[in-house]
């Protein structure tokens, strides 16, 4: 089978490689998955660049998120049959034409979804999720607060406001550009700012670096600033953090760390939230282009292509 490998780190248009390898047998207690769908997230690409390298060991397979269907089931497995679709969650590995998983890590998938919704139902619906249950959980009550989300013309950004203002806030579009801001306008009816945001009660924040600390100096006492991404490539300034330390609530929000520590029961409810907010259309994205993975150097290079207008899939 076609399998993309990461042997290096380092710029993902040139450390990634394509190979073709052998399939793995499913082992007790696994199932064997053809992928039909893989999602491209930034996530999947900052780990082959080498930032998280204390805990990411060569070589691996990238990729997070996808959809695929049973096609060999290993001894003791119940509850799944062949041919069945499923979300394989807890580790990358995606971006291969065949993947074994532990069957206790994969969930059901409704046949109404199309594969393309369903390679996109667990990263960014489950830390959207995750994200507004954190302010809610800060601030104790709703009351309106002010929540700014970056990036906010993103797939999560657009989930994020809307989420946001189902839960009694009022969320702030943070985008870069007017152009960005036009099309974010088309549907979304609240405040987007494009720059010398006004003073916040919390921050959700995908960027980091130098427009993320601006963004921190000027939150409001008491608020909180939760970073869940860094697309700048840099984190805040350690020293600002720690100056505001006690009158702003700084985390980082991990989805991989809810996920290795929520029952499996919790989990699948979120799923079954994310569905159907993909099925009323809140939590679906739109799709750029679906790539062959034999064509993972144009994906890339799309995926880098300010023209981009959708999420980027791959079909192995």
């Amino acid at each position: 089978m076609l399998r993309a490998v990461v042997r290096a780190f380092g710029d993902p248009r040139q450390v990634i490689g394509l190979e073709e390898v052998e399939r793995a047998v499913p082992g007790p207690g696994e199932v064997e998955i053809r992928i039909r769908r893989a999602a491209i997230n930034p996530s999947d690409l900052i780990p082959v660049t080498g930032a998280y390298r204390s805990r990411t060991a060569l070589p691996f397979v990238p990729g997070f998120e996808g959809v695929g269907e049973i096609v060999r089931i290993g001894e003791g497995v119940s509850g799944f049959a062949v041919g069945q679709r499923v979300l394989p969650i807890g580790a990358s590995g995606f971006w291969q034409a065949h993947l074994v998983r532990p069957a206790a890590w994969c969930f059901a998938v409704p046949d109404d979804l199309s594969d393309d919704q369903a390679a996109m139902a667990y990263v960014n619906p489950l830390t959207a999720f995750r994200l507004v249950d954190a302010v809610k959980t800060h601030f104790g009550r709703v009351t309106g607060q002010r929540i700014g989300v970056t990036a906010a013309a993103s797939a999560i950004g657009r989930m994020l406001l809307t989420l946001l203002a189902e839960a009694g806030f009022q969320p702030v579009a943070l985008v870069r550009g007017a152009a960005t801001a036009e099309r974010l306008a088309e549907g979304f009816s609240g405040e987007i700012v494009i720059a010398n945001a006004p003073p916040l009660d919390a921050v959700l924040d995908s960027v980091g670096g130098e427009a993320g600390n601006a963004l921190f100096r000027t939150l409001r006492h008491g608020g909180a600033f939760v970073q869940y991404g860094a697309l700048s490539g840099a984190q805040l300034d350690p020293a600002l953090v720690s100056a505001r330390r006690e009158d702003i609530a700084f985390s980082f929000l991990w989805l991989r760390n809810w996920v290795h520590s929520a029952p499996q029961a919790e989990i699948a409810a979120e799923f079954e939230r994310s569905f159907a907010g993909i099925r009323a259309g809140y939590l679906a994205s739109t799709v750029d282009t679906v790539f062959a993975l034999s064509d993972l150097p144009s994906a890339l290079a799309r995926q880098d292509d300010p023209a981009r207008a959708g999420k980027l899939l791959l079909a192995p």
